[in-house]
């Protein structure tokens, strides 16, 4: 193992200590900090951007338990929000009043700052000056330029803080992992072509199918399918809410069932309007904001299939979970979900209204719910590999690089 310093950074996970379900960067961010306090022992410092005082240091022991809670409630063992939120409150309050002071580098091997989340990289100047004081490189991780490239898919000036985010990176980083092949093609013009990108897939977390009903209660009758994803334009689920009112229309009380799992994002006006007030669908349409992460393994892998219709994405962790459950997928045609899912998907065009209600209602009609591997009994996908397997290779990479940049 090396022995490099590592500064792994946790700001974004500390800033959603609130939230009780977590986004995909929230998971890759867990995975990495969880796999380095496992393994590197004395040779990794937590930090966190702190307002007005810039990256600081945590302290080691609050971080290890606030790992744990965080585990505990994305697992289902609930916890009170107010103590993660509280936990939070502390380690930065005490990283603020002195205690969290990075020390300088007075020789020896350069330490590595690994920032894995968008959370503070449009802060050039307070990264760059954590870099020069420590003397250590950065490895980042560039999740999607989807702010850049479809900016009406975001909140209003996103774009813009994006571009200084990918400003920051091709200033600063050493090197950069990215989600997906797509990913790298879509960065590569932005940095300079010294600083390595390396494709590394997120890895998968899921619990087995089981038999066990949600802790909420929640039990769906079949033929039912899952929509995964915060319900935001580009995860395209007006496109599922109209093919629900058609069936409605036409099917009645057959109509089969739709449940929409994710949190409410922004710019979803139209979107929250069907849910919230559109009758034809209220009896076949469900949404739930706050499953974990059993409760989401139990949904979609019981289901008749995962229904992926997003206009873009920078990777799609519902699709592992759905291949890892043998749960059949219909997704849209992009380049990053075929990288994931090779033939062992019905891929449609985002757009192709009456090609996904046809296989919806292909789907739903079968007599029992059918495995994937039934369905397309010579479909193949590139192998599912879990979180500790993708952290060890982005880490490698990033240590790697880390030192052929010092040998250089």
């Amino acid at each position: 193992m090396s022995r490099t310093l590592l500064y792994m950074d946790i700001s974004r996970l500390l800033s959603r200590a609130g939230h009780a379900v977590p986004t995909g960067i929230d998971r890759v961010e867990y995975e990495y900090a969880a796999h380095v306090h496992a393994h590197w022992a004395d040779r990794v410092v937590f930090v966190a951007y702190v307002p007005l005082r810039g990256i600081r240091v945590l302290k080691r022991t609050a971080v290890a338990q606030f790992l744990a809670l965080t585990a505990e409630l994305w697992d289902g063992r609930k916890q009170p929000l107010s103590n993660l939120k509280w936990l939070a409150r502390r380690l930065l309050s005490e990283a603020a009043l002195g205690s969290g002071t990075p020390p300088a580098r007075t020789g020896g091997e350069r330490p590595l700052y690994l920032l894995l989340s968008h959370h503070h990289l449009m802060r050039t100047d307070t990264i760059s000056q954590f870099l020069h004081h420590t003397g250590a490189g950065m490895s980042v991780m560039i999740h999607d330029l989807i702010p850049m490239q479809f900016p009406e898919y975001n909140r209003p000036g996103e774009d813009d803080r994006h571009r200084r985010r990918i400003a920051s990176v091709a200033r600063l980083a050493d090197s950069i992992t990215v989600p997906s092949g797509q990913v790298a093609a879509d960065l590569r013009p932005f940095v300079p072509a010294h600083v390595p990108i390396a494709p590394i897939a997120h890895g998968l977390h899921v619990w087995g199918r089981g038999t066990a009903a949600p802790h909420d209660g929640t039990q769906m009758q079949d033929p039912y399918f899952v929509c995964i994803g915060t319900i935001e334009p580009r995860k395209n689920h007006l496109l599922l809410l109209n093919i629900w009112r058609e069936l409605s229309q036409t099917l009645g009380a057959a109509t089969p069932r739709l449940l929409i799992i994710g949190r409410r994002g922004w710019e979803n006006e139209n979107i929250i309007d069907m849910l919230d007030r559109c009758p034809a669908i209220a009896s076949s349409v469900s949404e739930k904001n706050e499953l974990d992460d059993r409760d989401v393994a139990h949904l979609l892998g019981n289901a008749r299939a995962l229904l992926f219709p997003s206009f873009t994405e920078g990777f799609g962790l519902p699709l592992l979970e759905a291949l890892a459950l043998d749960t059949p997928i219909v997704c849209s045609d992009l380049p990053v979900f075929r990288e994931i899912a090779g033939d062992a998907a019905h891929y449609l065009h985002p757009l192709d209204s009456p090609g996904w209600q046809a296989a919806i209602q292909n789907l739903a009609s079968t007599p029992t719910r059918q495995s994937l591997s039934q369905l397309r009994p010579t479909a193949t996908h590139p192998p599912v590999q879990d979180w500790p397997h993708q952290v060890r290779l982005g880490l490698d990479f990033a240590l790697a690089e880390h030192a052929r940049r010092q040998q250089g």
